[in-house]
């Protein structure tokens, strides 16, 4: 299948990420602001996953056993750390070359990582299910938030005897002038961490929209749970504050 035909996903942001797909890996390149953020995604997602499926929070590899899919996954920055946890990862972008970029980087860390150029709604029609979905700065980039949010949700395994439900953590931008100030005019035309025209502010959204997206949805939806960046030690935390970034969590509960 065609990724790009497909309807959630936007051309143009295709293109655009396509066009920096080698640099995903260098610190100190486009993707340096995620490199930074990284740290206290990854927290997040593995005390999520951890209080979720009753996991060892000692354990090496805690969520052997457990599906994953990093959708919208990129140069594959949160599959490999997903990976090394134990997580049985299947990562997917509608930019091949992104995908070009994640799968050679995974065979040179010794890696196996299933990559696929695809689209959440492929992977739908086909049947895929998942203990764990990362929806991770994506939902901003695709043509219909609504129907991506939902598909990425149906996805999500039900819970059986003895076993829970899927989770879903979800992080984006919030609609607010504060966002417009900092993530797009700080961070795209002041600062320079992104490379202009990376973010429409237009398509940031609120975290009531995502909730009324899944509203008639059986899921439990959690958050925002904010992420802040402090300016004088450069690093990133969580924190009160969703007026810019944020993450949330959806559970399955039929």
């Amino acid at each position: 299948m065609d990724a790009a035909a497909s309807s959630s996903v936007d051309p143009a942001e295709v293109e655009r990420f396509s066009r920096i797909a080698a640099e995903w890996w260098d610190p100190r390149g486009k993707f340096a602001p995620l490199h930074r953020f990284n740290p206290t995604r990854l927290a997040f997602i593995r005390d999520q996953a951890l209080h979720r499926f009753g996991r060892d929070p000692k354990a090496r590899r805690p969520f052997e056993g457990l599906r994953l899919l990093d959708i919208g996954c990129g140069g594959g920055l949160l599959s490999e750390p997903m990976s090394r946890l134990g997580f049985d990862v299947v990562g997917v972008d509608a930019a091949a070359r992104n995908i070009g970029t994640a799968s050679a980087h995974a065979a040179e860390q010794g890696l196996s990582i299933d990559y696929r150029c695809a689209t959440a709604e492929a992977l739908l029609a086909q049947g895929e299910a998942f203990d764990g979905i990362l929806n991770m700065e994506v939902i901003e980039h695709v043509a219909d938030p609504r129907q991506f949010l939902r598909d990425c949700a149906a996805m999500l395994r039900p819970p059986s005897p003895g076993k829970q439900g899927g989770l879903m953590i979800v992080a984006t931008l919030n609609r607010t002038l504060k966002a417009f100030a900092l993530a797009k005019l700080g961070a795209e035309y002041v600062l320079r961490w992104l490379p202009a025209g990376t973010h429409d502010w237009s398509k940031f959204l609120k975290p009531e929209e995502l909730r009324g997206f899944l509203a008639d949805v059986a899921v439990t939806v959690d958050g925002p749970y904010g992420v802040v960046f402090d300016p004088l030690s450069g690093r990133w935390s969580q924190g009160h504050d969703a007026q810019v970034n944020y993450m949330m969590t959806v559970v399955r509960d039929a």
